[in-house]
């Protein structure tokens, strides 16, 4: 994209008593991207973001916002949307109300908020329900009505935590529709989330965080080819079941990996980064009957895993299932 950055944060450290929760993240966010903040529990990620909003101020680094030309060291209220975690509806009143409200704190007047807030229920399929209070939905619908009063607004910068949270397949790509729209118009965020199949097609670029430190600081076409440079995978299906020395043998390649089985046909063989491909699907096609073969690169759940996995003090768990 390469435009002058909305957000710009170096050298931020956060130490908690003894604990060192973020040592020296640097973060720029443009307007029109999406910075995915990842890592496993415990990595920084929610002191990162509380340091980004200035709910917390960091020992050491700096923050600068820009817009129109014009720096500050803390935005106003109506640049920023957020959309928490833990939920933070009012129960009592009904959704409209509560997505009209957030609009009015964030410096839209009575009426444009009202529309606003409608405008939003509607797109978000809710326009039926807007009399209704937050208990009565479902906690899909819920995650729904948060994302609109972080929204509303309009804002310069969101920062979208567990956005994905609760809802179902066809509420998620829902929600990557509207993190394009919303980009698009030149919002800039930070997400993070713990679906990083759907962090892998919302996201530009992607810092993963593990223990307070940046492990990796780049695109999403940049983490495909770091992850490529691990190695490859083929996929194979069999027309019928293969004589018991093939998969001894394909394991014994120095350029096969990893070789798995599935009870259905179904092989997996992990590829060594510098493997002849050539070489290996001739040893394969001499012993086994295959009905279908494919070369897949590894994905960012893979190479999230790869990164991470070596890690000593439970991390690696965290790691292996997504953690945010």
């Amino acid at each position: 994209m390469n435009r002058v950055p909305l957000l710009e944060a170096r050298g931020l450290e956060k130490r908690y008593r003894t604990v060192l929760a973020l040592a020296g993240l640097d973060l720029a966010v443009e307007p029109g991207q999406v910075v995915a903040l990842l890592g496993p529990n415990g990595a920084g990620k929610s002191t990162a973001l509380r340091l980004l909003l200035g709910l917390v101020r960091p020992d050491r680094g700096s923050i600068v916002w820009r817009e129109d030309g014009v720096e500050r060291a803390a935005p106003p209220p109506e640049w920023i949307g957020y959309l928490p975690e833990e939920r933070g509806l009012f129960r009592e009143a009904p959704v409209v109300r509560t997505v009209a409200h957030f609009a009015r704190l964030r410096g839209m007047g009575a009426r444009e908020a009202r529309l606003a807030a409608e405008r939003w229920l509607a797109r978000l399929g809710l326009a039926e329900r807007a009399q209704e209070k937050p208990d009565a939905l479902s906690k899909g619908n819920q995650q729904k009505v948060q994302l609109a009063a972080a929204l509303v607004h309009g804002p310069s910068f969101a920062v979208l935590d567990e956005p994905f949270s609760g809802l179902d397949p066809l509420n998620q790509e829902l929600f990557l529709e509207l993190v394009a729209e919303t980009t698009a118009k030149g919002t800039g965020i930070v997400l993070s989330a713990h679906h990083l199949e759907l962090v892998e097609r919302a996201a530009h670029r992607l810092v993963i965080l593990d223990r307070g430190r940046v492990r990796f600081d780049g695109t999403v076409a940049e983490a495909r080819d770091a992850a490529r440079a691990a190695g490859s995978t083929l996929e194979l299906e069999l027309l019928e079941d293969a004589p018991p020395a093939v998969r001894s043998q394909l394991e014994a390649r120095v350029d096969v990996l990893a070789v798995h089985e599935r009870a259905d046909r179904a092989w997996t063989v992990e590829l060594r980064p510098d493997a002849d491909i050539s070489a290996v699907l001739a040893h394969l096609g001499a012993g086994l009957r295959i009905a279908r073969i494919a070369s897949r690169t590894p994905s960012l759940h893979e190479f999230y895993v790869d990164l991470l996995g070596g890690a000593s003090d439970g991390t690696a768990a965290d790691a292996r299932g997504g953690a945010a």
